[in-house]
């Protein structure tokens, strides 16, 4: 699968696409019927599918202050995409001259810079200037356009919104439900003060970055290595208050598991919430309070069929 970018030009093969229009954030399961309708009409079309997303995310340009909320980067969206059947992922750079673009402009910028044949999207998708653009001023520009409805479920719309407020209450089922597959943090393992490695508990620490922060505490998690190999655990998720100073790190132990991952890019998927943080009395309460949650952690993984 190809990556695109808005500031460059669409190669030949690729114009004439059918694009799913949209941010798609965490890639939900609302996000894979847009763009499984993109993919298919494509494929009945004989026409290439672009999957198309922003970066930054057009809350950053209007409220720059609000709190980290990603619940993907742009290479965990461009995997899903690819999986998807996607030929391309085209990302938006979300700056102020676009943001300015009137939706006549806006759509002029799709068909004529890009060659898009046809757009789809979920039903609320709005763009241009004051977000004035809805799904109707695409055929009012000559674009053809398709909406899907809303993915549902027993509670309502299925939502990054409620994801992001499920991980925060430390309800992974739920975010794993709604997402299709666990939420995972994917980043570089750090050097830290290796003081796990002393006391028998070995860590990778991963900055948190961008993404949503989910409640505080411990978890039982999956790793992804990038040899493909997958590692049952338990994370701390936090800001360590046994230790001093505060660093707020995911920290994922992996079971039996004794290999040097520093500089690796690993993904850690949050299985089960087991408890908030805890700030021990000495050593020796900190070793068996973490001794105790990785033998909940193992019962847990060891009923909990494996999701990419």
């Amino acid at each position: 699968m190809e990556r695109l970018s808005s500031g460059a030009p669409i190669p030949a093969p690729l114009r004439g696409s059918v694009m799913a229009l949209g941010n798609f954030d965490g890639f939900h399961a609302g996000h894979q019927a847009v763009v499984g309708r993109a993919i298919d009409r494509a494929r009945a079309e004989g026409r290439p599918a672009i999957v198309a997303t922003f970066d930054p995310h057009p809350m950053r340009l209007f409220r720059p202050d609000t709190p980290s909320f990603r619940l993907t980067t742009l290479d965990q969206r461009a995997a899903l995409f690819a999986r998807a059947g996607a030929d391309a992922m085209l990302v938006f750079d979300f700056t102020p001259e676009l943001a300015a673009l009137d939706a006549a402009a806006y759509v002029r910028l799709l068909t004529d810079q890009m060659g898009v044949a046809a757009v789809v999207t979920g039903q609320d998708f709005t763009f241009g200037k004051g977000r004035s653009g809805t799904i109707d001023s695409f055929a009012q520009f000559g674009l053809s356009a398709e909406a899907i409805a809303p993915v549902t479920d027993g509670e309502g719309v299925i939502s990054s919104s409620r994801i992001r407020a499920a991980l925060q209450a430390g309800d992974c089922d739920t975010a794993t439900r709604l997402l299709t597959r666990p939420f995972a943090i994917e980043g570089i393992v750090q050097h830290g003060d290796k003081l796990g490695r002393t006391i028998g508990f070995p860590t990778a620490n991963i900055d948190m970055g961008s993404y949503l922060r989910p409640a505080y505490g411990i978890y039982a998690v999956r790793g992804l290595l990038p040899d493909g190999r997958v590692l049952d655990g338990a994370a701390n998720l936090g800001i360590r208050p046994s230790f001093d100073p505060p660093k707020e790190l995911l920290e994922p132990h992996f079971f039996d598991f004794t290999e040097n991952l520093y500089d690796q890019r690993i993904a850690v998927q949050l299985i089960r919430y087991l408890h908030g943080e805890v700030k021990y009395d000495g050593l020796d309460a900190l070793m068996a309070g973490i001794a105790r949650d990785c033998d909940d952690a193992r019962q847990i993984l060891a009923g909990t069929p494996y999701l990419a």
